[in-house]
């Protein structure tokens, strides 16, 4: 039997589209053919195109590429808002219930600590959370 995870009774996450989880270090936006799909469509380019534009190969992998100082090519810098919201991949979609933020109290306290939105707003249900989880695991 599986061990009761100590997050069983559901975290509170809201949005407050503040653009920090798209901005800051560099590191890796991971996507898959049809998110490079999706996404090429929602900018109106062909997938070659955007491929050659967006997507930067790390190993066998593929990423988003990034501005210099680690923001996502996606983030409008004024406004702080995402340009390809509605198609953003599902390591974006499925923040912040990444396994690295649910290992532990002290790791979801971390999150908080740099998302705004982590610990308040809605509260998600434990099937929630870990179908996301399972969806993005980082």
């Amino acid at each position: 039997m599986a061990e009761t995870p100590w997050y069983q009774n559901g975290l509170r996450f809201e949005c407050h589209a503040c653009g920090d989880c798209c901005s800051g270090a560099p590191g890796y936006v991971w996507v898959n053919q049809q998110e490079i799909a999706d996404l090429a469509q929602a900018i109106d380019l062909s997938v070659e195109e955007f491929e050659c534009k967006y997507v930067r190969k790390v190993g066998i992998r593929k990423s988003l590429v990034e501005y210099e100082g680690g923001d996502c090519v996606f983030l409008d810098a004024q406004q702080r808002r995402c340009t390809v919201y509605s198609a953003r991949p599902r390591q974006c979609r499925t923040w912040p219930f990444w396994n690295s933020n649910l290992r532990t109290p002290e790791a979801w306290q971390e999150t908080c600590d740099v998302c705004p939105g982590s610990g308040q707003g809605k509260l998600y249900q434990l099937e929630e959370i870990e179908r996301r989880a399972e969806v993005m695991k980082l």
